[in-house]
């Protein structure tokens, strides 16, 4: 009897146990149902709501004289990859002359920290280092954002003529704060192996495996410098615009680095993450471009100018028929834009269309792409396809071919790709490969059709084709052109570099954006997250701000009185989301300074000026036609906030559903992708 109620009595209290359990989940899962759309604690009530009712590259103006090319080394050389050409050998000579400095303190004993966590083939760990390192409590681990170089470095191993295959840094074991480090026991053992060519050094692969970033000694003019190289050469530039940054992206020194006499494609980047805020947006966008360019001071360079997607491939397929239409194989391509603007998730789309040579394109390594500023940092390159009459007969079959499609005719497999991305952005392209050889079994011989065309280097040629993984011969490369991937351009004022990685992931945006609306009245704050704060100080009329940021920076609104004393409490913590941390984070983030701003209300239906925020966004103001709006800003004066009139989308506004009850919030809405380049269904 007694074993009986013993029993019983831990049924009733596991039943108890698991009520309570199930009553803590459901409101966990309510209040991340909450977050998911957008909606945000406020502390005011404000009044009900108002109504509301190509052109074709010419040549070069000058080129360059002998002794100029012969001072600046050449890409496109007998070697691919291989870092045998000056430049390469001039780098080389710079890194060593910075090992120099640090030869006394870069050698470092081994130790049971020391060893590498992460493991490849050619790298296997010492079963004992992990046996004893897994027994060690983490005493003094590093704070959050930080990450410790894995390895050791031997400084008495020369540097190598091999670069990373991630971001172009020649490859060495000598210090772990110059780029292309990799550990030395990783290092000599691909080395004497003979397989450093394929190798990525240890920052990319923490980039690209484990999202973390490892801080190097370099300067922005040390980045420059490799720009630099482009003005003795006769090359078209890609300059790439992050749209989200406008004009702040713009490199506005762009004649100093590439000259004068270069005529510049401006590609407009990340526009499947603008929502369209009216119909014929995308040529509002295109005009506020070319105007932005016009006031940079290289706006008569300006030969073309496209509105892309380097994550989608929306206007890819355009850029790259534009591109063999005006410039076709007169020299070599530089991509250059700003950092973070997304060259080298062009330059990896550019790897898999058309533009690449076929026989190279299975051979060649990804860039490695990241959120983070200043990835790529030397120059990385694929041959260019030449653009012969039968390959642009080939390449527009295809695009006619695919114009015909509807969803229903896809593959399988393009067509989840295609709405995934749909759901990432609202704009997504179709980008196709006209001239790579499929899979066929190994005893066929198979020709590429690349080497068929007349044309193709002096006359036509009949090779076999290289294996879709093989090195291209020295003949597919002979008088070839390339396209190069440039390091981007550090800017002097960016929210980012005041940022730790896991902030920098939650900032930059990485999906379509849906605006989040807010009605406010004067003597109103507006935080996005403890980045910045917007104070409504004068006005007669309640007005509109629009926040076009990521869905992961929170927004908060409080009244003017309250807002100091919910910094002071709230920054670093989960109501203001980013940046993170606590109050030990926020000492070491910058104070915010306020700067004022005024501005002249255009109408409910229309914003007056945007408040930019840097890499981290914007936020519309609306009010009353004629109506005098007195703000105030309040960031971080290394961030670079300011005010930018006209607005870039000046409707977005109207982008905004129900007002939420008891709350200054509208219900965000989120509009449905396009996929473009593809016949409408018939159902």
């Amino acid at each position: 009897m007694l074993k009986l109620l013993q029993v019983s009595f831990r049924r009733q209290v596991w039943r108890s146990v698991c009520s309570a359990a199930a009553g803590e989940a459901a409101t966990r899962g309510a209040a991340a149902a909450a977050r998911r759309v957008g909606v945000r604690s406020c502390t005011v009530d404000p009044d009900v709501a108002e109504q509301f009712v190509f052109l074709d590259c010419a040549g070069l103006e000058e080129e360059p004289d002998e002794e100029q090319q012969l001072r600046v080394a050449s890409g496109s050389g007998s070697g691919f990859g291989s870092g045998s050409d000056r430049q390469d050998r001039t780098h080389l000579r710079a890194l060593e002359g910075q090992l120099q400095v640090l030869r006394g303190g870069a050698s470092q004993g081994a130790g049971p920290d020391s060893f590498m966590e992460f493991q490849d083939e050619d790298f296997p760990l010492d079963e004992r280092l992990i046996k004893s390192q897994k027994k060690k409590k983490r005493k003094g681990a590093e704070p959050k954002g930080e990450h410790r170089v894995f390895g050791t470095a031997d400084a008495g191993v020369a540097v190598s003529d091999t670069s990373c295959s991630g971001c172009g840094a020649l490859l060495h074991c000598a210090a772990a704060d110059l780029p292309g480090f990799l550990p030395s026991e990783k290092f000599k053992v691909l080395m004497a192996a003979g397989k450093l060519g394929g190798a990525t050094c240890q920052r990319c692969h923490l980039l690209t495996h484990h999202h973390k970033a490892l801080h190097l000694q370099l300067t922005r003019d040390q980045y420059r410098d490799v720009v630099r190289r482009v003005r003795a050469r006769k090359a078209l530039v890609l300059l790439v615009v992050d749209l989200l940054d406008l004009p702040g992206s713009l490199v506005l020194d762009l004649p100093d680095l590439v000259g004068t006499n270069k005529q510049v494609v401006v590609l407009g980047n990340k526009v499947d993450l603008l929502p369209a805020d009216a119909p014929n947006y995308l040529q509002r966008l295109k005009r506020r471009l070319a105007r932005c360019c016009q006031d940079a001071g290289f706006g008569p360079q300006v030969a073309d100018l496209h509105l892309i997607s380097a994550k989608t491939g929306f206007g890819l397929e355009a850029l790259v028929s534009a591109l063999q239409r005006s410039w076709s194989y007169k020299g070599d391509v530089f991509l250059v834009g700003g950092a973070n603007a997304g060259k080298s998730t062009l330059f990896n789309a550019l790897l898999e269309s058309d533009y690449c040579r076929s026989a190279a394109a299975g051979a060649l390594r990804r860039a490695t792409i990241s959120p983070w500023p200043g990835t790529t940092l030397e120059l990385l390159k694929f041959p260019i396809t030449n653009p012969t009459p039968y390959r642009m007969f080939r390449r527009q079959n295809r695009l006619k071919e695919a114009l015909q499609q509807t969803e229903a005719e896809l593959p399988a497999d393009e067509l989840r790709r295609l709405q995934r991305l749909g759901r990432h952005g609202y704009l997504v392209g179709r980008v196709g490969q006209t001239f790579r050889s499929g899979g066929s079994r190994s005893d066929e011989i198979q020709f590429d059709p690349d080497s068929l065309a007349f044309g193709e280097d002096g006359g036509s040629q009949k090779e076999a084709a290289v294996g879709s993984h093989d090195e291209p011969s020295a003949n597919d490369l002979k008088d070839a052109h390339w396209l190069y991937d440039t390091p981007g351009i550090l800017r002097e004022r960016d929210v980012l570099q005041l940022l730790q990685d896991q902030e920098v992931r939650s900032v930059v945006p990485t999906r379509a954006i849906v605006p989040r609306t807010f009605v406010l009245k004067p003597g109103m704050t507006l935080f996005v997250g403890a980045l910045a704060r917007i104070d409504f100080l004068q006005g007669r009329k309640s007005c509109w701000f629009s926040v076009l940021a990521s869905s992961q920076v929170p927004v908060h609104v409080t009244g003017l009185e309250k807002a100091t004393s919910v910094y002071e409490r709230h920054a670093g913590h989960a109501l203001l989301g980013v940046p993170a941390g606590g109050s030990e984070r926020m000492q070491r983030f910058p104070t915010l300074v306020p700067q004022d701003f005024s501005l002249e209300g255009r109408g409910y239906l229309e914003a007056a000026a945007d408040i930019t925020l840097s890499s981290a966004g914007w936020v519309a103001v609306t009010a009353m036609s004629g109506e005098r709006v007195e703000l105030r800003v309040h960031g971080p004066e290394a961030a670079g906030f300011g005010l930018r009139t006209p607005p870039l989308l000046p409707h977005v506004a109207s982008l905004k559903g129900e007002r939420l009850r008891k709350s200054a919030a509208y219900k965000p809405l989120r509009a449905a992708g396009q996929i473009h380049g593809l016949k409408p269904s018939r159902n």
